[in-house]
């Protein structure tokens, strides 16, 4: 069988950052799937469960009630690795586009102090597993040394 292509990229070189991962046309329409690399493989500690999840739970919030691009919004949610996030988005976009996006939504995140929503047991399959403080933490870590200080090579995956 042949590798996808996220298998191919060299994750010994990968840096935190917002990386195109794919394209996909449905019909006549364009979607991008982003990889918001949070933590570098295999060199950092990976993101701790509980803070992943409240991660998740307040990007999706966040991004299905953002004025700009709430009707773009396909997916967000987390990497099986816990380095990362998947958000897909209706069009034929670039990192650059969304930098301004994501800097909004983590710093919600990285400020959220109320009751995490979709948090009770009707309402989501692991209501236990909620870390606030430590989605909060990574979030601002994130936003403070990566998203306000992009690179191109923060942009791009490394070749």
């Amino acid at each position: 069988m042949k590798p996808i292509p996220s298998f191919t990229i060299d994750h010994l070189q990968l840096l935190r950052g917002i990386y195109v991962s794919r394209k996909d046309k449905v019909g006549n329409e364009v979607i991008t799937t982003f990889d918001v690399r949070m933590k570098e493989p295999n060199h950092e500690p990976v993101l701790h469960n509980g803070a992943i999840h409240t991660i998740e739970h307040l990007a999706a919030t966040y991004l299905r009630n953002d004025a700009e691009w709430k009707d773009k919004v396909i997916y967000w949610g987390p990497m099986g690795c816990l380095t990362g996030n998947y958000l897909i988005l209706h069009g034929d976009l670039e990192s650059k586009d969304i930098v301004s996006l994501l800097q909004r939504m983590f710093d919600f995140i990285a400020n959220y102090e109320e009751e995490i929503p979709g948090t009770t047991p009707k309402d989501c399959g692991n209501c236990l597993l909620h870390d606030l403080p430590m989605a909060r933490y990574e979030s601002k870590k994130y936003l403070e040394e990566v998203l306000n200080q992009l690179k191109p090579e923060n942009l791009i995956y490394p070749q």
